[in-house]
């Protein structure tokens, strides 16, 4: 079950259900049916656990009590324009974390751009972890929206990943796509300026959708493909698949917590299996699409930060 967040002129921010109706997806407004309960993810998850059911379930029954004609889909799947419809963010995470290096191409990239040699292969192999702190909600994009480079990169890449949704308990609530926008060059010329190249305007997107926790399938079995469009052209194309993830999703959320309070609706983006070549770098007007086999295709823009005037 795909869950999305969407703009409706005259009604505002909307929570939605994806449904497949005669081969074409429609998205039911969710909010129409109870404003109180369909307000927001949080709400959701709140009066599935009063009711001590799952967030499909409570779903579903709403919609089994209630007709609804639903939108288009791909009406949604577009730019944002105040008046028409358009997919939002599916949810304003308060903190979105990252794991590095869960897959060997992750490393074999790492040890290329850095020249602090043999640092990413020791932490594939270790027993700890690389987490870093990503993003906050002002930072993050939805689907359709602009991600950015920095400015003072001259080397930037995608990383398509899978993100896990934590519940207050950590528990995983659902999934989404997440794109970590990184800065290569500035990563690679000392790892200890890994947040000026992870952390900063526009650098993380999130979406289209949110798939619960019962409804992803095996997580670890799911196909994650990119390509990236310049001038219409396509430019770069890679797949990977969640099954070469070193690390299993209860370790990295195990080291996540450790001494480490998360709040709900917390992201943790699992690490990337597709990097570009090391001569290609995003550029302004690019197109990123991201797919994850069940959640859809999160599709952003590429725009280049403006230098800050001192």
């Amino acid at each position: 079950m795909r869950i999305v967040r969407f703009w409706l002129p005259g009604k505002g921010i909307r929570m939605g259900v994806v449904r497949n109706k005669n081969k074409n997806d429609m998205v039911v407004d969710l909010t129409n049916l109870n404003p109180k309960v369909f307000r927001s993810l949080q709400s959701m998850v709140r009066e599935a656990s009063s009711r001590k059911i799952g967030l499909e379930k409570l779903i579903l029954e709403s919609l089994e009590e209630n007709a609804s004609d639903g939108y288009g889909y791909d009406e949604l799947d577009r730019p944002p324009e105040a008046n028409r419809p358009y997919l939002m963010i599916p949810f304003r995470p308060p903190e979105v974390w990252g794991a590095g290096v869960t897959y060997m191409r992750s490393t074999e990239a790492r040890e290329v751009e850095t020249k602090a040699k043999g640092v990413y292969a020791k932490v594939y192999e270790a027993l700890r972890p690389e987490i870093f702190f990503k993003a906050t909600a002002r930072r993050c994009v939805g689907p359709n929206e602009p991600i950015y480079i920095r400015s003072d990169s001259r080397w930037n890449a995608p990383e398509p990943e899978l993100a896990l949704i934590l519940g207050k308990d950590s528990n995983i609530i659902g999934y989404t796509i997440g794109n970590d926008v990184s800065s290569r060059d500035i990563e690679g010329e000392n790892p200890l300026y890994l947040p000026q190249a992870k952390i900063y305007k526009g650098c993380c997107a999130l979406g289209p959708s949110i798939v619960t926790a019962e409804g992803i399938g095996d997580p670890r079995n799911l196909e994650v493909a990119c390509r990236i469009f310049r001038k219409g052209m396509l430019v770069f194309e890679g797949k990977t698949s969640t099954s070469r993830l070193k690390r299993s999703f209860d370790e990295l959320i195990d080291y996540l917590c450790r001494d480490n309070p998360l709040p709900f609706g917390t992201v943790f983006l699992t690490g990337t299996g597709i990097v570009p070549p090391d001569d290609f770098s995003l550029e302004a007007d690019d197109l990123v699409e991201i797919t994850i086999q069940g959640i859809g295709c999160l599709r952003n823009p590429v725009r280049k930060a403006r230098p800050r005037k001192v």
